[in-house]
């Protein structure tokens, strides 16, 4: 852990890389991703899931379901649950102003030409002057602000640049696009997943966009993996798209405190890339004979098919796909567990 911290230090002190990196990044999202990019493109996929949770009733169709769910499992017939009030479950965001939207990652800040968000975009090396400086890898957390909306607003509007601390709970998303895997260890996105707990309010959203050209279900364990590891910390998957060349995710935060325990319990590691092995899959497994699975390594692989996409663009939340099965979030990958 030691070393990959010395290499995210040294690689941040790297400005003319950096800012040749940036650079190029903008670059490519102008002449090519804004023509070439499949569907609505990543950008216009983040506003889409964003509109229809907080301002079209996703989340409080999210929570009248996680409040069935809750009241069933302490027996109340299907009957008296759907007579309960949802008085408590908002129906939207839009009595509160602008979603706030904080950008890691964000390059040349591409949700500010959106009006419904209020966003903030960070980055350790910005392309663009409306993008405040920061390492959010290390970046420091403060108590909540005790603030009316329209304060918090007001207080976003004023940040100074560099940005070395935030209040927790401020932001209504978090986008991580091509961000994760920009990082050279597992435990370097888990921390990054922490902090965005920490930084949502509760059934706030995290956008998660990465890489990926294989087919759709070449990588099926390894996003299985990203799940499990995400929701421990406090969110339920709501929506999964593969594109032609990336994952797109959106996970809810459901609780505001997340377990102590799961850094012991392997969690970290889950959040896992094929780089992380230093090998390239083709050259490897060209010349590894082949191997009987047992028992368990089937059941592993026919979960795996579970986190699938049925289409190109699925508008199922994803949670039923994990609603029947019991104990989900203990299921771990043995092949992590040896890693």
């Amino acid at each position: 852990m030691g070393d990959f911290d010395k290499i995210w230090r040294e690689h941040c002190e790297d400005e003319q890389t950096l800012s040749e990196y940036a650079l190029a990044m903008k670059n490519l999202a102008d002449n090519h991703w804004a023509v070439n990019c499949e569907g609505e493109g990543r950008i216009e996929w983040c506003r889409s899931v964003c509109q229809e949770y907080f301002l079209d009733g996703g989340m409080k169709r999210m929570l009248e379901k996680d409040e069935k769910s809750a009241m069933l499992t302490m027996g109340l017939t299907a009957a008296s649950v759907s007579a309960q009030p949802y008085s408590t479950i908002p129906s939207s965001i839009s009595q509160l102003g602008k979603m706030r939207l904080l950008d890691v990652g964000s390059c040349f800040n591409p949700f500010l030409k959106f009006d419904e968000f209020l966003t903030v975009g960070i980055d350790i090396v910005p392309a663009v002057e409306s993008v405040y400086k920061c390492d959010f890898l290390n970046l420091q957390l403060q108590q909540p602000l005790q603030l009316a909306g329209d304060a918090v607003e007001a207080f976003l509007r004023q940040l100074h640049n560099p940005i070395d601390t935030l209040p927790a709970q401020l932001f209504h998303v978090v986008v991580f696009s091509l961000l994760l895997s920009y990082f050279p260890s597992p435990y370097q996105r888990w921390i990054c997943c922490k902090k965005a707990h920490e930084l949502l309010e509760l059934h706030g959203l995290l956008l998660i966009i990465t890489p990926d050209s294989s087919h759709q279900n070449r990588h099926a364990l390894m996003m299985r993996s990203w799940r499990v590891a995400v929701e421990s910390l406090g969110f339920k998957r709501y929506k999964y798209v593969k594109y032609s060349h990336m994952h797109l995710i959106a996970f809810r935060k459901v609780s505001l405190a997340t377990t102590s325990d799961l850094v012991s319990r392997n969690y970290p590691e889950m959040l896992y890339i094929p780089q992380d092995f230093h090998s390239n899959e083709e050259e490897d497994y060209a010349d590894v004979p082949e191997q009987v699975r047992s028992d368990f390594e089937d059941d592993q692989l026919a979960w795996g098919f579970t986190e699938l996409p049925d289409t190109p663009y699925d508008s199922d939340s994803g949670e039923s796909q994990s609603s029947s099965v019991p104990g989900f979030h203990e299921l771990e990958d043995p092949v992590l567990l040896q890693s």
